[in-house]
C-alpha cells in the first residue's frame, strides 16, 4: 500500500473504517458500541472478551466482521470435555510412519472461543498461549499462527454451574471486556423483520490481511502527548489499593488493581479511537472512551463492594 505520508494513510484508514461499519450494518442491527470496540481491538492487535446472554448474535457479529475484513474465521465451542489438542491440533503417524502435525481450528485469522469459561483451565491455557505468543507448541516444535490473529471469547453471565472462571492473570490477556446488552424494542423489531424472510445478504470485502497488518503498524506510530500518557498511567495507578497514588474508592472497595498492561492498552486503544474519530493524535477524551472496557476485568472488588452493590463500572466511573 503506497501513501505519500502517514497523515494520508490515517485518512485512508478512516474511510476504510466507515466502509467497514456500513458493511457490517447490512447484517447486524444496532450494537454500534460493541462493533466499534471490537474493530478498535482488532486494529490495536488486542483480543476481546464478550459477556452476554445467549441469542444476542455474538457468533453472527464476529462472522460478519471476518467476512468484511476478508479473513479466515473459525468457531470453537468450549465444553467441559474439550482437550488442548482439539484447539491447537495434534500429531499423527502418516503412512510412512513419520509424525505429521494436523493443524487445529486455532490456525485462522479470527477465532470465536464460544463460552470459554465452560472448559477446564488446561484447555483454556492452550488458547491463551496462542493469544500471547501468536504461536503454538506441539511436541517441542513451535508453529507460527497466521497474521493478523484475533480472538473473541464469549462468556455467558447467567449459568455458573459447571463453569471454570478465568483467573485474573488470564483475563489480563484480553484488551477489552465488552458487555453485550439486549437490543432496544425498535432494534428487535428490525432483527425479527430481517431474519424471518429468508433473504441472504452479500457482503463486500473492505480490507484484506495485508492492509490490516499495514494499518495495525500505522496506528502504533501515532504520536502521543506526555500529558495524555501521564493521564493514562495515573488512572491505572489510582486503581491499586493501599499504594501512595491510590484513590479512596480503591482503598474502600477493591482487593486488587490493574497492572501495567492496562496502561499500555489504554494508550494503544486511545490511538485507534483517535484515528477513527479523524484525529492524528489522541487526547484525554480518547483515553476515557476506552477506559471502561480496558479496566473492567482488571480490577477485583472486595466483599464490601459486593455487599453495598457497588459495581466495577461505578468504581471506574468514580476514577474517571
Amino acid at each position: 500500500m503506497k501513501y505519500t505520508s502517514d497523515v494520508e494513510a490515517v485518512d485512508a484508514f478512516v474511510e476504510k473504517y466507515k466502509a467497514l461499519k456500513s458493511e457490517i450494518a447490512k447484517v447486524i442491527v444496532g450494537q454500534d458500541e460493541i462493533i466499534k470496540n471490537t474493530l478498535i481491538s482488532i486494529f490495536s492487535q488486542g483480543h476481546v472478551l464478550l459477556v452476554g446472554v445467549p441469542g444476542l448474535a455474538k457468533t453472527l457479529l464476529i462472522n460478519t466482521i471476518g467476512q468484511a475484513l476478508g479473513l479466515s474465521f473459525n468457531r470453537i465451542q468450549f465444553t467441559p470435555d474439550l482437550m488442548p489438542s482439539d484447539i491447537i491440533g495434534t500429531e499423527i503417524l502418516d503412512e510412512n510412519r513419520k509424525f505429521k502435525f494436523i493443524k487445529g481450528p486455532v490456525f485462522a485469522n479470527i477465532i470465536l472461543a464460544d463460552e470459554i469459561n465452560r472448559t477446564p483451565p488446561k484447555t483454556q491455557s492452550a488458547l491463551l498461549e496462542s493469544m500471547q505468543e501468536k504461536a503454538v507448541t506441539v511436541a517441542g516444535m513451535s508453529y507460527k499462527l497466521g497474521q493478523p490473529f484475533f480472538v473473541l471469547a464469549t462468556q455467558n453471565p447467567i449459568e455458573q454451574e459447571g463453569t471454570y472462571p478465568l483467573p485474573e492473570a488470564q483475563l489480563d490477556r484480553f484488551m477489552f471486556n465488552l458487555i453485550l446488552d439486549y437490543p432496544s424494542f425498535d432494534e428487535e423489531m428490525d432483527v425479527v423483520k430481517r431474519t424471518t424472510v429468508g433473504q441472504d445478504v452479500e457482503l463486500k470485502e473492505v480490507l484484506d490481511a495485508e492492509s490490516i497488518l499495514f494499518f495495525q503498524q500505522l496506528l502504533r506510530k501515532i504520536p502521543v502527548a506526555d500529558n495524555v500518557l501521564e493521564y493514562a498511567v495515573k488512572l491505572v495507578t489510582k486503581t491499586r489499593p493501599n499504594t501512595p497514588a491510590s484513590n479512596e474508592w480503591a482503598n474502600m472497595y477493591l482487593n486488587w488493581g490493574a497492572g501495567p498492561r492496562a496502561s499500555q492498552f489504554l494508550i494503544v486503544g486511545a490511538k485507534t479511537h483517535a484515528a477513527i474519530s479523524g484525529k492524528y493524535s489522541p487526547d484525554i477524551e480518547d483515553v476515557k472512551a476506552v477506559a471502561l472496557p480496558v479496566l473492567r476485568h482488571r480490577i477485583v472488588r472486595n466483599y464490601k463492594a459486593e455487599a453495598e452493590r457497588v459495581s466495577v463500572d461505578d468504581i471506574i466511573n468514580k476514577f474517571l
